[in-house]
C-alpha cells in the first residue's frame, strides 16, 4: 500500500488540488449554496410582514406586500399604536407567554417521565403501554376534540387556563422522541446512582436530565412552537376575551364590522419574536438532540 503525500514545490507553493478534493469543495458550495437559498425564502415572508408593519394596513390588504417601497409612505404610526391604543394585545401577548411557559415545562416533564419509565424499567404492560403510545400519535387532535370539549362541559370547567393545560401535558410524539433519547443513555449509570444512596427521582434529576440536555432542548422547541400557536383548542375552551391568547386575539380583529389590519399585522410580528428567541437559545442543542433521538434505539 502506497501512502500519498501533500508535497511542497521548491518555490514553497502547494500543489494543485487534486479532481477529489475539487469535487468534494464543490459539492461543498452547492449545498451551501442551496441551504442559503432556502433560507432566503424561508425569511421573505417574516421581511414581508416587517416591511408591512409600517405600512397603512388597509392599502398592505387591499394591495398586497411589495418589495417596491415608497419610503415617503412609510410610517411609525403602526408602532405608535400597538404601545398606546392596541386594547388586550398584550393582556393576550402575557396570557400567552405564560400558559406556554407552564405547558412547555410540564409537558417536558411528564413526557420525560413516562419516557423515562419506557426506556429504563421492566414492567407488566410495557410493550401494550408503548404500543397505545404509537396509536396516539397516528390520532389526529380533530378526532378527540368533540369527547374532550363535551367533558370539558360536563365538568363545568370551561373559561379556566387549566384545562388548556391539563389534556396536553403528557404529549405522544414527546414521549416517543424521549423513549428512543433514554435508550441510548447506558443502564449502569442508574445502577451507579442506587450505590450512591440516590433515590429514583435523584437518579432522573440529578444525572439522567444533565447528560440529555440536547433531548430537552429539542422538545423545548417544538412543543414551544406548537403550544405559542395553538388556536383551535383554546378556542373551543376560553369565552372570556381577557382571558384569550394571541392566536385567537388577534382572529378577533377580523370582523363584519370592521377590521383592524394594523393591529393585525404589527401583532403578528410581535408574535414571532418569543419563538425566535426560544430557538436561538436552545439552537446549539436542537440539531443534535433531533439527530441523536432520531438514531436511539
Amino acid at each position: 500500500m502506497t501512502t500519498t503525500r501533500a508535497l511542497i514545490t521548491p518555490g514553497g507553493t502547494a500543489p494543485a488540488p487534486g479532481p477529489r478534493t475539487l469535487k468534494r469543495r464543490t459539492v461543498t458550495i452547492i449545498q451551501a449554496a442551496f441551504l442559503i437559498a432556502i433560507a432566503l425564502v424561508s425569511l421573505i415572508p417574516v421581511l414581508a410582514i416587517f416591511i408591512g408593519t409600517f405600512q397603512d394596513g388597509n392599502e398592505v390588504i387591499r394591495n398586497g406586500i411589495s418589495f417596491s417601497i415608497d419610503f415617503s409612505e412609510l410610517s411609525f404610526d403602526n408602532y405608535v399604536m400597538l404601545f398606546t391604543d392596541s386594547g388586550n394585545y398584550f393582556r393576550w401577548f402575557f396570557n400567552t407567554f405564560v400558559l406556554t411557559i407552564v405547558q412547555v415545562v410540564g409537558t417536558l416533564i411528564i413526557s420525560a417521565f413516562v419516557a423515562y419509565g419506557f426506556a429504563m424499567y421492566e414492567f407488566r404492560g410495557k410493550s401494550l403501554g408503548f404500543i397505545l403510545v404509537i396509536i396516539l400519535m397516528t390520532i389526529p387532535f380533530e378526532m378527540l376534540m368533540l369527547p374532550l370539549y363535551v367533558q370539558v362541559n360536563d365538568l363545568q370547567a370551561a373559561d379556566q387556563y387549566w384545562i388548556v393545560v391539563l389534556p396536553f401535558l403528557a404529549q405522544a410524539v414527546t414521549i416517543f422522541f424521549f423513549r428512543q433519547y433514554f435508550l441510548g443513555v447506558p443502564k449502569e449509570i442508574l445502577e451507579a446512582g442506587r450505590m450512591d444512596g440516590l433515590t429514583e427521582f435523584g437518579i432522573f434529576f440529578r444525572l439522567i436530565i444533565p447528560i440529555t440536555k440536547p433531548a430537552f432542548a429539542a422538545m423545548a422547541i417544538l412543543n414551544g412552537m406548537t403550544i405559542w400557536n395553538n388556536f383551535l383548542w383554546p378556542l373551543l375552551v376560553l369565552r372570556s376575551p381577557e382571558k384569550f391568547l394571541l392566536p385567537i386575539g388577534l382572529n378577533t380583529l377580523l370582523t363584519p364590522y370592521g377590521n383592524n389590519y394594523e393591529l393585525l399585522i404589527i401583532g403578528s410580528f410581535f408574535s414571532l419574536i418569543p419563538i425566535l428567541i426560544l430557538f436561538l437559545a436552545f439552537q446549539r442543542f436542537f440539531v443534535e438532540g433531533m439527530t441523536a433521538g432520531a438514531v436511539k434505539g
